[in-house]
């Protein structure tokens, strides 16, 4: 429970974050690991942005999880424009693209076929012929999908848009040396770009609010990323394959936390904190919101919990795990001034007591049914998709199910997520579960500053509670 408390204390901070705006782009940026697109889609990206604005993109798309059996790669050419600071999203820097080609390179004679007909159906006139039906796969062959000087555009057929380069950010911090006999820390860049549509139909013309997961500088990056490497020297012809990953079973019992502020699309800046009991399918989940970029201003909390059920592997999402959660109780903190007002002002019966919140104070709002002002509805389930995964340093990594990008929710078995948020990392095991539930681990006390600070209680005390637990077993 205190590493929890400690990491979440740690994002709070910022963890040493800084964002240049515009940020600076030239050079290699790589993917660390396979990511999931909705679809699912399994890819690998590679993108080289130069001085000249110029820029060439390699996206690597595979029929597995592992990122380990390459289906077709792609190779983007074009112009990218930074303009102004984001007025929507704040931190982030908007931009112009201009896709000068894109060609498609095959990787089996079965992707070629499957890439061939849905280009042939679903294309216009220009396309039809994409590929004539005779021609046999060539390894290494190059087809061009596009090309801006003869206007053709056979691109829409795969659900390829490249409007991720339509919202940018940079991070960079620094990651302490690991090994004991090192001191120091290395310098760490991440290249966020704009989400990609949840809604495979939205995802041709949406434009991003959010961000997907982080590109990370070929040259600056985590340590040890064995993915690093082996993508940022791939190009179209051989593409990554990614190192074999023993598959873990699920483990989700136990607390997880967030590792960074996380951008969610419409622009909510949050970290969460689950705890999942095991032994009888409970959950309780603290979500921190705030209004800004690296999760320093809060506006409000958001405590709920539930039960949830068991896990059956995903049949549309290889890897992933199938759950229901149901959410029967959820309590509200506003943070700021305008959370207040807000909530004071919303209709009588549809979020806690009418008129009497005010910040810092948590009110339940199962009484209520939820807070209609939050968007909160009560009891409720939602359809999952966890899965759990260990990162390079063995440490239990649990993914969570994307949020719809309509702000929607996953209430029905058909609106079940097939991509995932920013990993959590677990913080306390299972065994040291019971500490959650019974709070008295900790005595709050206001420190200086009116702010509460965590104080442990005497040992003689925590041994009389170890003992009462023993005795109920």
């Amino acid at each position: 429970e205190p590493r929890c408390r400690q990491q979440l204390r740690h994002l709070q901070d910022s963890a040493g974050i800084a964002a240049r705006l515009p940020p600076r782009l030239e050079g290699r940026w790589v993917s660390t690991g396979c990511e999931v697109r909705p679809g699912p889609e399994f890819l690998t990206r590679s993108y080289l942005f130069y001085t000249n604005r110029l820029f060439k993109a390699l996206q690597f798309y595979y029929w597995d999880p592992s990122c380990r059996d390459p289906s077709y790669s792609l190779v983007i050419k074009g112009k990218l424009r930074l303009r102004q600071a984001s007025w929507i999203t704040r931190g982030a820097t908007e931009a112009d693209y201009h896709l000068h080609k894109v060609g498609i390179v095959f990787h089996s004679p079965v992707a070629m076929r499957e890439v061939a007909s849905r280009i042939n159906q679903t294309s216009g006139e220009g396309c039809r012929g994409f590929l004539p039906a005779g021609r046999s796969w060539a390894p290494g062959a190059l087809h061009e999908v596009l090309s801006a000087k003869t206007e053709r555009d056979c691109t829409a057929a795969l659900g390829f848009a490249m409007h991720e380069l339509s919202l940018v950010r940079v991070e960079r911090h620094f990651q302490p040396l690991l090994q004991p006999q090192q001191s120091g820390s290395r310098l760490v860049e991440e290249l966020y770009l704009g989400d990609i549509h949840t809604d495979w139909g939205e995802r041709l013309h949406y434009r991003p609010t959010g961000y997907q997961r982080p590109l990370q500088s070929a040259l600056h990056h985590v340590h040890p990323c064995p993915a690093c490497g082996i993508i940022s020297r791939a190009d179209e012809h051989h593409p990554p394959i990614l190192p074999a990953r023993a598959a873990l079973p699920m483990q989700l019992s136990g607390s997880w936390v967030s590792t960074h502020c996380e951008v969610r699309p419409a622009v909510l800046f949050l970290t969460r904190y689950f705890t999942f009991h095991g032994n009888n399918h409970t959950w309780e989940g603290h979500y921190y919101h705030y209004s800004d970029p690296l999760c320093r201003q809060p506006t409000f909390t958001i405590y709920a919990s539930g039960h949830y059920s068991q896990g059956i592997p995903s049949s549309k999402v290889r890897g992933g795990t199938e759950l229901a959660f149901k959410v029967t109780q959820a309590r509200v903190t506003p943070m700021d001034q305008v959370t207040v007002v807000m909530l004071n002002s919303s209709e009588p019966g549809s979020c806690g007591l009418a008129g009497s919140w005010s910040a810092g104070v948590e009110q339940d709002i199962t009484p209520t049914n939820g807070c209609l002002a939050l968007g909160i509805k009560l009891p409720h389930t939602e359809y999952e998709l966890f899965k759990t995964e260990q990162d390079t340093q063995q440490r239990s990594l649990l993914y969570i199910g994307e949020r719809p990008t309509d702000g929607s929710s996953p209430d029905s078995p058909d609106k079940r997520p097939t991509s995932y948020q920013a990993p959590l990392i677990q913080c306390a095991a299972a065994s040291e579960e019971f500490s959650s539930y019974i709070s008295l681990k900790y005595v709050g006390r206001k420190d200086a500053n009116g702010i509460e600070a965590l104080k442990p209680l005497p040992v003689a005390l925590l041994l009389f509670i170890a003992l009462l637990f023993l005795r109920w077993d």
